[in-house]
């Protein structure tokens, strides 16, 4: 199906940070910063906390870790404001990037963010530029070991699920961006492992690139997810495959 190939699209964009243990729990201690101003410490009553707890776990981010980013937040008086900001543009061979972004100075992050376009032969766009390319999903993927698919599809669309596909040792489950939150809660009660869970843009029509293509945009790639301020990087690209 075609959530399928578009899943693993993502799957390919993000394997270059996912190697970065500590850029990750630093992105991720932001985040917990963010959830914690919005709603609290207690992650029972705060579920943009609990979300962000369950992708640090997801992460591998020790159990320290984490409490000591909610002790931090909780206790700053004088906190790091962080604003969250979506940019949208186009890369080399006409590849539409979407970059979101947790920062203290947009000034700074917006000047940065154009420079790495610039520097790779693209340019930033206005709001709602490239969005519509995308749709936006909640996307949880679940441990297959002892469940089948008649199991995962009732919990799930009980809960709000869209879209629910199988692949070799997983269950995938799409679904709007307001549902992650239930749907996440839901399978872990059922004692079903949650392997991730998240927010993604999908693209709708994925470009094939070749591997010229696909070194020019994946450069574009590295260099923003470099940056400490860029949380996720998405593109329309079906990054070219040697195997």
């Amino acid at each position: 199906m075609s959530g399928h190939s578009k899943w693993h699209n993502i799957q390919a964009t993000k394997s270059k940070v996912d190697a970065q243990r500590g850029k990750i729990f630093t992105k991720i201690g932001r985040e917990i910063a963010v959830a914690v101003k919005l709603g609290g410490g207690d992650p029972n009553t705060n579920s943009r906390l609990y979300d962000v707890i369950q992708k640090a776990k997801q992460n591998n981010m020790p159990n320290d870790n984490i409490t000591r980013s909610i002790k931090k937040a909780m206790g700053e008086t004088s906190a790091q404001n962080y604003d969250a900001i979506t940019y949208e543009g186009y890369g080399a061979e006409g590849i539409a990037f979407i970059v979101e972004c947790l920062t203290d100075n947009r000034n700074r992050t917006a000047a940065d963010v154009r420079h790495l376009f610039d520097k790779h032969g693209g340019s930033l766009g206005t709001t709602g530029s490239v969005t519509f390319m995308f749709n936006h999903q909640a996307v949880i993927v679940l441990d297959k070991t002892g469940h089948d698919e008649d199991e995962i599809m009732m919990i799930g669309l009980d809960n709000g699920a869209d879209d629910i596909q199988t692949e070799d040792d997983s269950f995938v489950v799409f679904a709007g961006p307001d549902k992650l939150h239930t749907l996440t809660k839901a399978f872990e009660e059922q004692g079903i492992k949650v392997l991730s869970s998240e927010v993604v843009y999908i693209p709708t029509n994925p470009t094939t690139l070749s591997e010229e293509g696909s070194a020019k945009i994946q450069r574009l790639i590295d260099a923003l997810e470099d940056l400490d301020d860029v949380q996720e990087v998405y593109t329309s690209a079906e990054l070219f495959d040697a195997e």
